[in-house]
């Protein structure tokens, strides 16, 4: 059973959708993850310092979540890319609401951006179950 956590090549895969956030949503970082979407990463100027921050940001993340058999990496790339039809979801296993995702556009957006706020969390518990169940 592979133990997958945050990968720094991903980390940076996403900084350079940075100024939207996403690597800050992915190392788990919501509240800056969200100022950076609205701010266009601090008017660009916090995107590029992040592209030094990023290494550290990966050190906390490997500390903060659990690893396990579901890979944050994986669900973190199907939900920045594929969010809306839900793949996210269905790779958790959560059908029944990956099929609303999938026939809603993520829930009007709306569970995207929940999802993106709490993915990391989403995924811990679900390798703590499985290590419990293993």
């Amino acid at each position: 059973m592979p133990m997958n956590g945050h990968s720094k090549i991903i980390g940076y895969l996403l900084w350079i959708f940075g100024f939207m956030g996403a690597h800050r949503f992915y190392y788990g970082r919501p509240v800056s993850g969200t100022i950076y979407f609205f701010t266009l990463g601090l008017f660009l100027i916090g995107w590029i310092v992040d592209l030094f921050l990023i290494p550290a940001m990966d050190r906390d993340a490997e500390f903060s979540f659990r690893p396990g058999p579901t890979d944050y990496n994986i669900a973190w790339i199907l939900l920045t890319f594929l969010g809306i039809f839900g793949v996210h979801r269905f790779y958790m296993g959560k059908w029944l609401s990956g099929l609303l995702y999938l026939l809603t556009g993520g829930l009007f957006l709306i569970g995207v951006i929940y999802d993106y706020w709490t993915l990391n969390d989403q995924v811990s518990e679900l390798n703590g179950e499985s290590l419990a169940r293993g």
